[in-house]
């Protein structure tokens, strides 16, 4: 796909317009590599519409990258309700600084906590939601996208906002505290120390860990402060070779950790943290899921 300058106008324009596009396909779809396939996708039919008369570039982007994003959710429910284990969405490293091609902007919208929550959509209303919510669309500019009426939208987006609220956390804790907690939490885990890692936690923390059946993880979700802690020194140190070199790393714009094995990664773990404990943690452990991730950086001589 075309990223440097050029002598045309429609290939400029979708270069131009490529983070912002990546960031909704992402938030869409979990994915990096399909966020990408829809991103070729969309280029493609943008670059056979040239003949068409298109008053907003823009507006016609997202609306292509929209759509498509939706067919494509609709035709991975099937794969999703027999992808093997928990399934997570694919992390992405947002600093130190994000990819200017890749992210137009990094939020909590952002972050594995609040991708797994939109799981909880259907398709359409994951689209309204994030186009409305977080890319700050009118209803009118919405209804046009998906080829909807405004009224239709409207309910549409009060009803991803009942399934939204149920879970999301009402407090935020700094991103200095977040850190902080993810700190204890690996002194914890490194040391074995159940009782400081059974602390750290809320009472209704969960663990959700991504093997995709093609590497260790917990099947299931593990529910509640002393399953999760018992989970994580027990059956995850198990499954985890030795020899791993972590690195810390702000994941979907929380900290989290990479560890890398043979200079590639194989494990990311992020937390999401709910006031002054961690309300959930993320384990991803899929091949396939940390493809993309850089190699370990080489320490300077």
């Amino acid at each position: 796909m075309p990223e440097e300058p050029s002598d045309n106008p429609a290939v400029d324009d979708f270069t131009r317009y490529r983070p912002l596009l990546f960031s909704i396909a992402y938030r869409m779809l979990g994915s990096v590599a399909d966020a990408e396939d829809i991103l070729q996708e969309a280029f493609l039919r943008w670059h056979g519409a040239a003949d068409i008369d298109v008053q907003s570039s823009r507006a016609y982007l997202v609306t292509i990258v929209s759509r498509l994003c939706i067919n494509h959710l609709q035709s991975a429910r099937v794969r999703r309700e027999e992808y093997v284990g928990q399934w997570l969405p694919e992390p992405i490293v947002t600093e130190p600084q994000p990819d200017p091609l890749e992210i137009s902007r990094v939020d909590e919208s952002l972050s594995i906590a609040f991708l797994v929550l939109l799981e909880r959509l259907s398709p359409v209303e994951r689209a309204v939601f994030l186009l409305r919510e977080v890319f700050e669309y009118k209803y009118e500019e919405i209804a046009a996208m998906l080829g909807k009426d405004e009224s239709n939208c409207r309910q549409i987006l009060r009803r991803a906002h009942q399934h939204v609220a149920e879970n999301r956390p009402r407090f935020q804790p700094s991103r200095e505290r977040s850190q902080q907690l993810l700190a204890k939490f690996l002194q914890a885990t490194s040391t074995g120390n159940l009782d400081n890692l059974v602390a750290l936690l809320s009472q209704d923390a969960v663990l959700h860990a991504d093997g995709g059946g093609k590497a260790p993880a917990v099947p299931n979700l593990v529910h509640g402060a002393d399953h999760v802690a018992r989970a994580i020194l027990g059956g995850l140190k198990k499954l985890v070779p030795e020899g791993l070199t972590p690195r810390f790393a702000w994941i979907n714009g929380c900290p989290g950790v990479i560890s890398y094995r043979n200079g590639r990664a194989f494990s990311v773990v992020t937390i999401d943290a709910s006031a002054d404990r961690i309300q959930s943690v993320f384990v991803v452990t899929n091949p396939q899921k940390l493809a993309h991730l850089a190699p370990l950086p080489v320490a300077p001589c």
